[in-house]
């Protein structure tokens, strides 16, 4: 079925299949109320809401740039007008704490109250702020994130890569203790041992865990819950797109990373 069949709006491909990053019709049904609806004044539509987040997912799951977005999507430039839009109206971050909750309750889960924090560094060759990381000899970004006990992402926190993971926690438990209040303990490798992060986490009555690598330990070897962390960066290196960050702004950046996790889980929830 080529998409002008399908969405009855703007599409100039007449025989196109659908992509594979495409939302099936349950994630739609699932996504649609959350997005603007149409105005009563003005003029009309003409792009498919479905066709723009359907636009979004390949650009972040293929890695292309916007002038490289396939025609039979529409214009890029109306694509990123309404990325922008939905970006100024906390509908990627919205998204992704919906989905979030729904299938940690398909999972018999309800408020997490644990979690798991790491960093990652990220060349970001066109970041208008960069960093180098010594450790990773990386020029970019780093990604402070927390996920939930079962790798799910709570919290991002993007820095140039030269902030120490330990100050780059501070801010993702500030906003922890707003957004997700039920989060008591955390689990952290042995570079969060810092006199001031385990002091602002005493302070927001949180207990960090210093789950430190195996005395003698030789090689490679998994250790509890801090191996859950290291899945979801495996998570987001499958898009290609948050391979690198190839993204200028900060709250860009974090977006591509919502559509790619919030994606994921609403594939998983559907099917």
């Amino acid at each position: 079925m080529c998409r002008d069949e399908r969405c009855g709006l703007f599409n100039p491909a007449k025989n196109t299949n659908p992509c594979l990053s495409d939302m099936a019709d349950a994630e739609w049904a699932a996504l649609q109320p959350l997005l603007p609806a149409v105005g009563r004044t003005g003029r009309k539509r003409r792009m498919d809401l479905r066709e723009v987040i359907n636009a979004l997912r390949y650009l972040v799951r293929s890695g292309c740039g916007w002038r490289m977005l396939p025609h039979d999507f529409g214009p890029w430039q109306t694509i990123y007008w309404w990325f922008r839009q939905l970006l100024r109206r906390f509908l990627f971050a919205t998204l992704h704490e919906v989905v979030l909750m729904i299938d940690r309750q398909a999972n018999g889960r309800d408020w997490p109250t644990a979690g798991v924090l790491d960093s990652q560094s990220v060349k970001a060759p066109h970041a208008g702020k960069q960093g180098y990381d010594a450790n990773k000899k990386i020029v970019g970004r780093k990604r402070h994130i927390a996920v939930d006990s079962d790798g799910r992402l709570l919290m991002v926190n993007l820095t140039p890569a030269d902030i120490a993971d330990s100050t780059g926690a501070i801010a993702v438990l500030d906003a922890l203790k707003k957004r997700w209040p039920g989060i008591k303990h955390f689990f952290a490798d042995g570079a969060y041992d810092r006199t001031a992060l385990m002091n602002k986490a005493a302070m927001l009555d949180f207990v960090v865990e210093v789950v430190r690598r195996r005395e003698g330990q030789i090689g490679f070897e998994v250790l509890p819950r801090r191996w859950v962390v290291e899945r979801t960066f495996g998570w987001m290196a499958h898009w290609r797109r948050l391979v690198r960050d190839y993204e200028r702004r900060i709250d860009t950046a974090e977006a591509m990373i919502q559509i790619a996790i919030s994606s994921m889980l609403m594939r998983r929830i559907c099917f």
